[in-house]
């Protein structure tokens, strides 16, 4: 089963990030889309508890069931994640009600989908700020990607009009080589010895 491993950051100035993906060489596969996502969860909530997820979501007319396991803890969160596109979103809905779940909380944004060859960027806009997401082949919690992301953080919080988003997607560009490069050459480490806070003791 696959391993969803999250980093994501927050985009301080999302126009200026876009033109600079463009200039680093990322195409954009889907415009900013409307996304409607509903959590379910048993009486009790059981899945909570348990540290599990299960979702039903709407990009565009494309339906989503995912189901997430317990994440491990860590500086990025890892988790085994199962999904499948559905045909009729209603009807999910009606069966999942019918074994008992219900939706719990929902919650909307719009997802923009970016990629460059390498690796897979989302660039979401939600509510209470706009947010991006990075994904792609080998260990993206490895640390160069990381180092890249904490850059970025930190230069956004120096530059507090965002103007300085060139090398923003420069980072977020030669960190995905570079974990292509890693794959090419068998060399991809586990979750654990990318990262050491998630080795357990």
């Amino acid at each position: 089963m696959p391993n969803e491993i999250e980093i994501k950051f927050r985009i301080e100035n999302l126009t200026a990030l876009t033109r600079a993906l463009k200039q680093a060489g990322f195409k954009q596969l889907t415009r900013s889309t409307h996304e409607m996502n509903s959590l379910y969860d048993l009486p009790g909530q059981k899945l909570r508890k348990r540290g599990e997820l299960l979702r039903l979501r709407k990009y565009g007319e494309t339906w989503v069931l995912t189901h997430k396991a317990k994440g491990k803890a860590g500086r990025h969160k890892v988790r085994v994640e199962l999904e499948t596109r559905v045909e009729n979103g209603e009807q999910m809905d009606a069966i999942l009600r019918a074994l008992g779940f219900a939706p719990t909380f929902r919650y909307e944004k719009y997802r923009a989908e970016w990629r460059d060859g390498t690796g897979h960027l989302v660039l979401d806009e939600t509510p209470i700020g706009n947010f991006g997401e990075i994904e792609g082949p080998c260990t993206l919690h490895h640390a160069n990607l990381r180092g890249a992301v904490l850059r970025m953080e930190t230069r956004d919080s120096q530059h507090s009009r965002g103007n300085d988003v060139s090398g923003t997607a420069q980072e977020i560009k030669r960190s995905l080589t570079a974990e292509t490069e890693r794959e090419k050459r068998g060399i991809c480490t586990s979750p654990q010895d990318a990262d050491p806070s998630l080795r357990s003791g």
